[in-house]
């Protein structure tokens, strides 16, 4: 039966991504090394949140000497298992699909869109990044790839209905970027992105401060 699904992302692997991008920042500057401290201030965080993030994951550190960045990061990709390439799919190209095929940095962090899928002949016929294919193309693509990845970023009536599709062909997780909580079963991962959701909560914020 298909319900909410219950995984939840965890804060805690959020804030990994988070400590990543300043440690390559660090990186960048000519650092070697860091301290708790210093990182939870890039990040927004105090240091003890830090060190707590990294115990969970087994991720240590020298108290004196503080923490290697190469071998931080190298920790970090280790937990991510994110070494080699992961191939994903883009069902949509509206507006939000449109942008994410052209959005470099996926390339730059090894998460490559093998394809895209729309039911509009007319995009199909356009030139992009990546292929935009027919929807029925779809299980060739999942299989020829091992694809276990998709992005969904097709209108709120039909994502119910895409995403069913996309679990019997084998996919295992989903970027949701359509206005709509998907019904999925407990063994496929959902990330909910709402941007409408996210700007108000920052309007609403705004105006709390005022």
């Amino acid at each position: 039966m298909k319900q909410v699904t219950k995984h939840v992302i965890r804060n805690d692997l959020k804030r990994l991504f988070t400590y990543r991008l300043c440690l390559i920042g660090f990186k960048r500057k000519g650092f070697d090394r860091l301290y708790s401290y210093t990182l939870g201030e890039e990040a927004g965080v105090s240091a003890d949140q830090v060190r707590k993030d990294f115990s969970n994951y087994k991720i240590t550190g020298n108290k004196k000497g503080g923490y290697n960045i190469d071998e931080l990061l190298r920790a970090i990709d280790e937990v991510i298992k994110h070494q080699d390439d992961q191939y994903m799919i883009l069902v949509g190209m509206g507006n939000i699909g449109r942008a994410l095929v052209q959005y470099k940095t996926f390339k730059l962090r090894k998460m490559i869109i093998v394809a895209s899928f729309d039911i509009d002949p007319a995009k199909q016929s356009k030139r992009w990044n990546v292929p935009v294919l027919p929807l029925e193309m779809m299980d060739d693509i999942i299989k020829k790839f091992h694809v276990k990845v998709a992005i969904l970023a097709v209108p709120a009536i039909s994502a119910q209905d895409v995403a069913n599709r996309l679990y019997d062909l084998g996919i295992k997780g989903i970027l949701n970027f359509a206005p709509v909580i998907l019904k999925t079963p407990e063994d496929i991962i959902v990330n909910n992105i709402n941007l409408c959701d996210e700007l108000e909560s920052v309007i609403y914020y705004t105006q709390k401060v005022i």
